[in-house]
């Protein structure tokens, strides 16, 4: 397995890796064109160094895909945090270690950069994800709130 950086040209993989669970499937976009607002939201992260989407590839097909975040804050004594979003593994792939592989490999990055916290989210209706990050050593240390403003 080897991690890369996302290009534009991978986003149409990507969106079907984010569309390929239930949750994913009500709010994602996928085809061969996808809509142009996902190369807009990855431009923005492209040109920002803070931000980063990470590919894994096996035997050169993307099986998985990650967005990590380098936030800088107050807390923790002016410490950074990496938050990371998005983790997807292809459904071929789940069940040999490549989604621990790959939080693995963003825990590093974080650790590397001197980052003081690694942070994620995931949704309550997806209890096997809650099992994984649990195995993997990360706590349910706070309790997150959202205000979607498609909503209102």
């Amino acid at each position: 397995m080897t991690f890369r950086e996302a290009t534009a040209a991978d986003l149409p993989q990507i969106v079907r890796l984010l569309a390929d669970d239930p949750l994913g499937a009500t709010r994602e976009t996928p085809g061969d064109q996808i809509p142009e607002a996902y190369f807009t939201a990855f431009t923005a992260i492209d040109k920002d160094p803070n931000n980063h989407v990470i590919l894994a590839e096996v035997n050169g097909e993307i099986a998985g895909t990650l967005q990590l975040t380098f936030i800088p804050g107050l807390t923790y004594t002016g410490g950074e945090r990496a938050q990371i979003e998005g983790v997807r593994v292809a459904a071929e792939q789940r069940g040999i270690g490549l989604g621990q592989d790959l939080i693995n490999w963003a825990i590093d990055q974080a650790r590397t950069r001197g980052c003081r916290v690694v942070q994620l989210t995931t949704d309550r209706q997806r209890p096997e994800a809650i099992r994984f990050y649990q195995k993997i050593g990360f706590r349910p240390s706070h309790m997150g709130m959202k205000y979607h403003l498609t909503d209102t």
